[in-house]
Order: structure tokens, then sequence, then C-alpha cells
């Protein structure tokens, strides 16, 4: 817990910097752009869609008649809307995290490195490909849990706790990687992650729970790029100076 508060209390201290003030942009600018081509491109094939799956759907249809025959609106009037917002929305905040991922963490390692891990060397190899490949495997995963799950919804208290695990999976899954593979070896890394796991975990958790909350939207792709490569590099430093400790001889008294 200790570790996972000075991960996040050092990442608040680096975002207030200028230079990853100005790191927010290209995250935003693309779920942005990403949100606004979604919906130009679905949202009439996916509400259409929505509309004749809504009309299987025994309890709604029950629902909204109810809803009227007491003069009420209509539910499907509202819920077909609301869920082509739920179903295209995390896609495009998805994508704002794969761009922060690949093309932000980079700039996030080397800023903090220079300012708080002077000396950490970088063993990391093919990092780019490794971080590409991992983010855009996990990002598809999310989409399609997303999309397979959406039907608990309907059963409380899954419309809260399914956004959260799949959050906290994005978030842990994509940024556990791109934080460390520039610095660490492929042991390390292994290592890292199984001593680590809960933290991890518990980051992932913190960060998805933040999310609930739309201002944060804006902030959270490079603030979580931040707490990641802070707790991350923090932990590859004790780990690199125990190593160095244990294996160091002890020097014979004359």
């Amino acid at each position: 817990m200790a570790s996972v508060g000075v991960a996040f209390k050092r990442a608040l201290v680096s975002q207030c910097h200028p230079k990853m003030l100005a790191a927010l942009f290209l995250p935003f600018i693309i779920a942005l752009l990403g949100a606004i081509i979604l919906l130009w491109a679905f949202w009439t094939p996916l509400t259409a869609w929505l509309n004749t799956e809504a009309s299987n759907w025994a309890i709604v249809d029950q629902v909204d008649q109810w809803m009227l025959a007491i003069g009420l609106f209509s539910i499907k009037l509202y819920l077909i809307p609301l869920l082509a917002v739920v179903i295209l929305l995390p896609i495009s905040g998805i994508l704002g995290l794969i761009i922060a991922a690949i093309f932000v963490m980079p700039i996030v390692l080397r800023h903090i490195e220079k300012r708080d891990y002077p000396g950490l060397s970088r063993q990391g190899q093919y990092s780019t490909a490794v971080g590409a490949w991992n983010a855009c495997w996990v990002g598809s995963l999310f989409v399609l849990g997303w999309l397979v799950t959406m039907p608990l919804w309907l059963i409380p208290p899954f419309p809260v706790l399914l956004p959260i695990f799949w959050w906290a999976f994005a978030f842990t899954r994509m940024l556990r990687v791109d934080a460390i593979i520039e610095h660490g070896s492929a042991q390390e890394r292994r290592w890292l992650w199984r001593r680590h796991n809960r933290q991890l975990w518990l980051i992932g958790l913190c960060l998805s729970l933040i999310n609930l909350f739309p201002p944060a939207w804006l902030v959270l792709p490079v603030f979580s790029a931040l707490v990641f490569a802070h707790f991350s590099l923090e932990a590859l430093r004790q780990l690199r100076a125990q190593t160095v400790i244990d294996v160091e001889p002890v020097k014979a008294r004359p």
C-alpha cells in the first residue's frame, strides 16, 4: 500500500510539470476524434440494430407498456441511444489509452527517469514492437469483453462492477508492460510482475474508480501512465539494488 501511495503522489507531482500537461492533448484529441468518427459512422446502423433486438426483449416491452400505461415516457426512446453511447464511448476511450501507452509512455519515461531515476539503465529489447502488440491485444480483448458482458448490465450490481473490472483490466494489463518494457530485461519484468501483481492490480482498480468521473477522462491517460511508470521504475531500482547487495562478495578482514 505504501509503494502504491508513493507512486500516486509522485505521479501527481509529475503531472503538474508543463511537459506532462502538454502531453495531455494527444490522447484526449485521439479519443475525441475517435468518438466523433464512431458516432458518425456507426450511430445509425447501431441504433437500428439495437431497435430490432430490443423488440425481441420481452422484459423491455413489458416495462415500456407499463410506463406508457401510467402516462410516462417510452423507455425504448431513451434506452436505445443510451446503449449506443455505452457501446461507442468506451471504444473511443480505449483508443486514447492505447495512444497513451504507445506514444505518450516513452515521453513519460524520458521525463521521469532524468528527474527521479537517474542512472537506471535501459535493458529492454524490442520495446516498441512488444508495447504496441500488448496494447492492441489488450484493447481488442477489452472491447470484446465489454460487448459480450453488456447483457449482464440488466442484473444489479453488474452495471457498476463490470465497467470497473474492464477498465481495471485495461489499465493494468496495458500499462504495466509499457511502463517497464524499455528499462527491464525479460527476466526482471517477469519477476516484478509476479512479486507486485497485487499492487499493480490495485493501481489499476484505483484508476478505474477515478475513471467513473467524466472530468477525469481528460487527464487519466497520461496520469495513469505516470503512476505505473513511477511504481515500476522504483520497483526495478530496488530490485537491482538488492541484487547488487546479494551478489557482492564479503571482503575478508586483514
